[in-house]
């Protein structure tokens, strides 16, 4: 396929050759600088994901980060061009193919696949330290020279791209790969370089075992499924101290993953050694042109380091067929795991007996109000001495001695009012009649058992009325138990966010909130089913008893991310 006009015109300074490439973040053509006779390779982004303000702006300042990247182990970005829809980056070419086209031609052994995880990890930790994640790191993306360098490509284009579209379809690939893809990225959580960490792993888990981590037979929705909801299987055939530094890396959890690349680099060059013996970075034939002191410090040290010991994945195996390298290797026996600190164990029962406290007092709130009796006053045909039934999509009849003229109904829960009607009294007799109709709101919010206050001239009169619809049927049943089930979701996803490593101080107030907010809508919503007149006093027992058991539960999770970080 030949370059189109548009392209061809944006870049008077290139002879545009062929199509080279496709995928979901956009289309590759092979080009020569006029002048300088330099091969490149011309990225055109996908304008339908970019053609907004926002996605436009975003990528320009992407681009500039982008091009200040200098690093052996990442495609140098030469040029950026925007012109009317067109977004156009333009790099180095590489013509020595991909770690993908590699790996399925004849193959890598276990030292180079080592080698090419030690240059993908300078690498993305270069970008990392410039603020740059990649965020769809797979083989197709690390490219060699024709001198056998490997370089990483696509350096943040995906993340620019996912502001306008998060995980969908674009030229028949899903945003991130879903086989790579951390388990935080698939569920749209904040990301940081671990989720870089999780995909270089699986990238060496596939070089070092011929097969990813889960299954990938069941299509992309399956696939990231199992990234945020199962471990990954053990790696089969590896020398267990590379092993054990590769299912670290894969751990679902933040809290047991190598949070950057330069600790994941350092490991594997240590483990690498203890297996494969010194020298064996120069024996892989991979040239790894730039490593920092740490990851020189674990080459030259061979030791086999152990996964953490709330690693959530099961034990690598032992392979059928011993190594003969790991003879004279050690693996120090895991430790067992450390208790949790006794202040968090504290914070976990105060939280736990402010949540039985609210149950019990949402179940404690009375049946029935006490209210003055008044032997005079009928609604329909019951005297409103005692609760009253009604049917309020239907009038309500008022009828007593006397003719006040101004009759008016007002309903209310625990001080709440939630609709009234108001009309002119007839006489009837010796005393008077009234039709009053509630406003259809009204009859749709009100469910269970409310307080009516009726008003007649000089006389007024409070009482118990009970509605004939079902109390799921209302508002104020279905309401407040979908308004419960929101802040217990909102309250999980604040400590899931903390349990990821970002501890904001916004947490220490949304969580009281939510407390709140969940205590009143609970003893609301079981009032309700009870067809339980509600309590002002009991909804604020609960309210208070929610801001309580939600905050220690945030400050426990805070001080047991605290103190794991420390353990460290």
């Amino acid at each position: 396929m030949s370059a189109p006009a548009d392209l061809v015109a944006a870049l008077p300074q290139y002879d545009i050759g062929a199509e080279i490439g496709e995928g979901g973040m956009g289309v590759v053509f092979a080009g020569t600088h006029r002048t300088l006779g330099r091969s490149v390779a011309i990225k055109q982004l996908p304008w339908d994901i970019l053609n907004h303000a926002a996605s436009s702006e975003l990528f320009d300042r992407e681009a500039r980060v982008l091009a200040s990247l200098d690093h052996p182990h990442i495609v140098p970005v030469y040029d950026y061009v925007r012109t009317g829809r067109e977004h156009l980056l333009v790099m180095e070419r590489l013509d020595g193919g991909t770690v993908h086209s590699r790996f399925h031609g004849g193959g890598v052994s276990g030292e180079q696949a080592c080698a090419i995880g030690l240059a993908m990890l300078a690498g993305l930790h270069a970008a990392h330290r410039a603020g740059v994640l990649h965020l769809d790191v797979k083989p197709r993306n690390l490219l060699f020279t024709t001198q056998g360098v490997m370089k990483v490509a696509d350096f943040g284009i995906a993340r620019v791209i996912s502001e306008g579209a998060t995980l969908v379809t674009h030229g028949g690939e899903i945003l991130g790969t879903p086989a790579y893809i951390a388990p935080e990225q698939a569920m749209g959580n904040a990301l940081s370089p671990a989720a870089d960490v999780y995909a270089a792993g699986t990238v060496l888990y596939e070089l070092l075992s011929r097969q990813l981590p889960f299954d990938n037979t069941r299509g992309a929705i399956s696939m990231m499924r199992q990234h945020m909801f199962t471990d990954p299987r053990p790696i089969a055939g590896v020398p267990i101290p590379i092993a054990a530094v590769i299912m670290r890396s894969l751990a679902r959890e933040l809290d047991a993953r190598y949070r950057e690349a330069e600790s994941f680099a350092a490991d594997l060059a240590s483990a690498a050694t203890a297996v494969y013996g010194p020298g064996w970075l120069e024996r892989a034939g991979v040239p790894v042109l730039h490593l920092t002191p740490r990851v020189i410090a674990g080459l030259n040290s061979p030791t086999a380091p152990a996964p953490p010991s709330d690693a959530r994945t099961r034990p690598v195996q032992r392979p059928s067929a011993p190594d003969p390298t790991l003879s004279a290797t050690r693996v120090p026996r895991q430790p067992e795991p450390e208790p949790r600190p006794a202040s968090t164990l504290w914070f976990r029962l105060a939280a736990a007996a402010a949540a039985v406290v609210l149950v019990v007092l949402a179940l404690l709130n009375p049946e029935r109000l006490p209210h003055q009796a008044s032997p005079t006053l009928k609604l329909g045909d019951a005297p409103v001495s005692a609760p009253v039934e009604v049917d309020l999509s239907k009038p309500l009849t008022v009828t007593g001695p006397g003719n006040p003229g101004r009759v008016a109904l007002d309903l209310s829960a625990a001080g709440i009012p939630l609709g009234s009607a108001e009309t002119t009294s007839k006489a009837a007799g010796n005393g008077f009649t009234a039709q009053l109709e509630l406003p259809g709101l009204a009859r749709w919010i009100v469910g269970g058992a409310v307080s009516a206050t009726i008003q007649t001239g000089t006389v007024t009169q409070t009482f118990t009325l009970l509605t004939s619809q079902h109390p799921l049927a209302s508002a104020m049943g279905a309401g407040s138990l979908i308004l419960a089930l929101f802040a217990l979701a909102y309250l999980e996803s604040v400590l899931r966010t903390i349990r990821n490593g970002h501890r904001g101080r916004g947490s220490l107030f949304a969580g009281p909130v939510l407390g709140i907010l969940f205590g009143a809508a609970l003893w609301l919503c079981v009032s309700v089913l009870r067809v339980h007149e509600p309590s002002p006093g009991f909804g604020a027992g609960c309210a208070v008893a929610g801001a309580v058991a939600a905050g220690f539960v945030v400050v426990a999770a805070r001080r047991r991310r605290a103190s794991t970080v420390a353990s460290r």
